[in-house]
């Protein structure tokens, strides 16, 4: 049996408490939370800082944990896109060191659950062995709407080689039909199956829903991709896809780094069961611009954060982006930026009976947030895993 106290508890289930204890069995399971003051008891290891469930990254690339420090920054999405299908190939050996090295780094980052997306299988294994809780989401490529029932069977294989758990997911507005939307919402109605799609991550994006024309038609020329069946939408993609994807599933959109208040707006008017998740250091590091975080208090959908890859992101800390939002939403209480990395996640990926919060019968894993000052992170905060 463990106790830990510091100077306040975020349990983000019962509140905050300060000059609170945890007790835990010496598995990390909470076996009570308190505000007893028992300053006399030896065996309370006291800290500095304020402690906190682990941390839930609900957008990852394991895979291309290889990549890092290999793609040029700040190109756009589409320079970016060319460079990692240029440069993912490597020796499956290179492949599985990075992702063992990446599963480490982020379980001493103090993050215990982490949803993934995979083109392969390669990282099955690691996931399997690893201390971290994984959803992998199979993604789906297939703008040409002849492909989509092959791509679902596609995804389909690929997701039985995984023994964690998963599902299959398109990967962008960019890179799927109408077609595959209608085969994937017929899947689902006999399928759990969460999904997450990479959403409005740069405007030419809306530029091709809106007008069948930009660099986006450039690039699938490029790569022999047949448009043939695609026409103008004259709105924006999400506005496009929402009407057409699932009811009955739990959805992440990432990154909406152009997401309009009226695109924000307009989802209102569906009954979809739609979480965000900003994944701050991957926008400016291939975009170089941020979602207006603004646009999103007028919506009631839980946000969650993420990590995007070390391709775009120079390290895999939930603590970084937390940081990078908290110095663009001036106006976030720590209390709240804390539930996009832990509960939100955790209840999007169906783990928070186990994760998410510090609670008793939980398991969610403590960390430590050291340099706070005044309720507020700093430049000089770190996190330290405890438990």
């Amino acid at each position: 049996m463990r106790r830990f106290s510091a100077d306040y508890i975020y349990t983000l289930d019962d509140g905050v408490i300060e000059n609170g204890i945890v007790v835990t069995d010496d598995y990390g399971k909470i076996l009570a939370v308190t505000d007893e003051k028992a300053l006399l008891d030896p065996n309370i290891e006291r800290f500095k800082g304020v402690i906190v469930p682990g941390f839930v990254n609900a957008h990852c690339h394991l895979e291309l944990s290889h990549l890092h420090k290999k793609i040029s920054k700040g190109t756009g999405l589409i320079p970016f896109i060319k460079e990692v299908i240029k440069k993912r190939v490597a020796d499956e050996e290179v492949i599985l060191e990075a992702m063992k090295k990446a599963d480490e780094e982020m379980y001493q980052e103090g993050i215990v659950a982490v949803g993934d997306i995979s083109n392969q299988t390669i990282s099955a294994s690691i996931k399997e062995q690893s201390k971290i809780k994984y959803h992998t989401f199979i993604e789906m490529i297939a703008f040409d709407a002849a492909k989509s029932s092959q791509v679902i069977d596609d995804a389909n294989a690929l997701k039985s080689a995984f023994k964690t758990p998963s599902s299959i997911t398109p990967h962008a507005p960019y890179s799927l039909s109408k077609d595959l939307l209608k085969k994937l919402t017929k899947y689902c109605k006999k399928t759990e199956n969460k999904i997450s799609i990479h959403n409005q991550e740069n405007d030419d994006e809306n530029f091709l829903y809106r007008y069948k024309d930009g660099p986006f038609m450039d690039f699938f020329k490029e790569m022999n991709i047949d448009t043939d069946r695609f026409k103008a939408q004259s709105k924006n993609s999400l506005q496009t896809i929402i009407p057409f994807l699932p009811e009955n599933q739990h959805m992440l959109l990432v990154h909406n780094t152009y997401t309009s208040l009226k695109d924000i707006y307009f989802t209102k008017r569906f009954n979809r069961k739609i979480s965000w998740c900003f994944c701050p250091s991957a926008n400016l590091y291939i975009e170089d611009k941020l979602p207006t975080f603004e646009f999103f208090k007028y919506t009631d959908y839980p946000i969650t954060i993420g990590t995007d890859s070390l391709a775009s992101n120079q390290k895999l800390s939930m603590l970084q982006e937390m940081k990078l939002l908290q110095k663009e939403i001036e106006d976030i209480s720590l209390e709240e930026l804390l539930k996009w990395a832990t509960i939100n996640g955790a209840k999007f990926l169906g783990f928070d009976k186990e994760l998410g919060s510090i609670a008793n019968g939980k398991t969610p894993g403590l960390n430590l947030i050291t340099n706070i000052k005044k309720g507020k992170l700093t430049e000089k905060s770190t996190v330290q895993k405890l438990i």
